[in-house]
């Protein structure tokens, strides 16, 4: 029967492999969707501004060499940020998202409409 050390040390002989394999497929991956990019002509600024237009949480952020984290705020989307929806008379902004920021519930108070500080695109 295999005692402890030994099977510590089958699993560092594991984890070593899944990491090696882990990077192979990372830098394969990462070709390919240069390689797609370049085919397309979408840049990193394109991405950025498809991902905040989606509105949709973004997946689960990578770590070193590309393993997903798995944290319970990733699943929630909390941490997110979220493009502004509302701008106010000072420059102020507000997502839309949460309790109305007290810039806004005093314009409101005073008889303003959410809608007239809508950010129009």
């Amino acid at each position: 029967m295999s005692n402890l050390i030994d099977i510590q040390g089958q699993i560092e002989k594991l984890q070593k492999q899944a990491s090696d394999i882990r990077s192979r497929e990372f830098d394969k991956t990462m070709r390919d969707i240069l390689s797609t990019m370049q085919a397309f002509g979408i840049s990193i600024k394109d991405l950025q501004s498809a991902s905040s237009k989606a509105g949709k949480a973004r997946p689960a952020q990578s770590t070193k060499r590309g393993r997903a984290k798995t944290a319970k705020a990733d699943k929630s989307g909390a941490g997110t940020t979220v493009a502004p929806k509302f701008r106010g008379p000072k420059g102020e902004t507000w997502s839309g998202r949460g309790l109305m920021p007290r810039w806004m519930a005093a314009l409101v108070a005073q008889g303003s409409q959410k809608e007239d500080f809508v950010i129009k695109s």
